[in-house]
């Protein structure tokens, strides 16, 4: 009777777990495959009949390795991604932290009106949302930045903050973009994870005089470890990949090339942009990202202590 009961759970687990299994094949399994294979043959331009069937080992890896130690602009793509990554991921983090606690804390009905000012960024169309920006950084007088700092008498003629001041303008003008849309998603992680806090432990602490201070180091920020975990290796990840917004203002020249340009969009600048494309290449490229990808990944879950959080608690519950 036992046998029966835990074969039908596993085939119940079974169906369950059948419509995501067979999301992650189609949409990511498999495109890894292809992009691998692709990666050892000479693809360029698209030239399937031509390229798919010819394999060349590891030369587009080699390719990638000579110019990464040799080419300027290939090794400034790798200190732009370590730089972007690293700076947006702790603004992502810990401003969406700072948001959903500042929105804990005060009324509910002015907490719903100041998160949705912060979501517009994620649910505004991507065109749209560079070209605020895009107007707000232009090199001229028609941007907003050089307007105010005109007007205040800080400089006197405009500057073209993502081309001249570099190369932290770029750097800067990528972080902020992308900062903007990172925040709104912890802090719809953490906020909904702090709702879902027991009242009695929020009302026992203020009984005991605790302050807003106490109970977030004490109490929230502890409960809130799981989402932590979460938020950090997810904005990782996601800052590793994405491209768009900022693809958007290298090719409108808002941000340098040079220094705007991160390992993702040059993976992408690689297979789809002007002139000759090196499918090969972008291929070899974006395999080394997923490897990356992946050991980061496993060192945030491991430094954030993944392993002790799962463990059985002691004690009954």
């Amino acid at each position: 009777m036992k046998r029966n009961v835990f074969s039908t759970n596993k085939v119940q687990l079974l169906i369950f777990l059948l419509p995501a299994f067979l999301i992650v094949l189609l949409f990511y399994i498999i495109p890894i495959i292809i992009t691998v294979y692709v990666s050892f043959t000479p693809m360029r331009n698209w030239n399937i009949d031509k390229y798919f069937n010819v394999i060349v080992g590891l030369q587009n890896y080699n390719r990638l390795f000579s110019l990464i130690t040799r080419d300027p602009v290939a090794r400034q793509v790798v200190v732009n991604t370590i730089v972007f990554v690293a700076i947006t991921l702790v603004i992502n983090v810990l401003g969406g932290l700072g948001l959903a606690l500042a929105n804990f804390f005060i009324d509910e009905r002015v907490s719903t009106g100041f998160r949705t000012l912060w979501l517009l960024p994620r649910m505004t169309p991507i065109a749209v949302y560079g070209l605020l920006w895009y107007y707000f950084f232009h090199g001229s007088n028609i941007g907003m930045l050089n307007s105010i700092a005109m007007s205040l008498g800080l400089i006197k003629k405009p500057i073209a903050w993502g081309q001249e001041v570099i190369p932290w303008g770029p750097w800067s003008i990528i972080i902020i973009v992308n900062g903007f849309v990172g925040v709104s998603f912890g802090m719809v992680i953490f906020y909904s994870a702090l709702k879902s806090i027991p009242r009695e432990l929020i009302i026992a602490a203020r009984v005991d005089g605790a302050s807003n201070w106490k109970l977030t180091t004490n109490i929230l920020i502890p409960l809130l470890r799981w989402h932590l975990l979460f938020v950090t290796t997810w904005q990782l990840l996601s800052l590793l990949t994405t491209y768009a917004h900022t693809f958007l203002l290298v090719e409108w020249g808002v941000v340098s090339r040079t220094y705007g340009q991160t390992w993702a969009l040059y993976v992408f600048n690689t297979a789809f942009g002007r002139g000759e494309q090196d499918q090969g290449l972008a291929a070899a490229a974006a395999v080394i990202l997923v490897i990356f990808g992946a050991i980061l990944g496993w060192i945030t879950v491991r430094a954030l202590g993944f392993n002790k959080m799962i463990t059985k608690p002691k004690g009954d519950i």
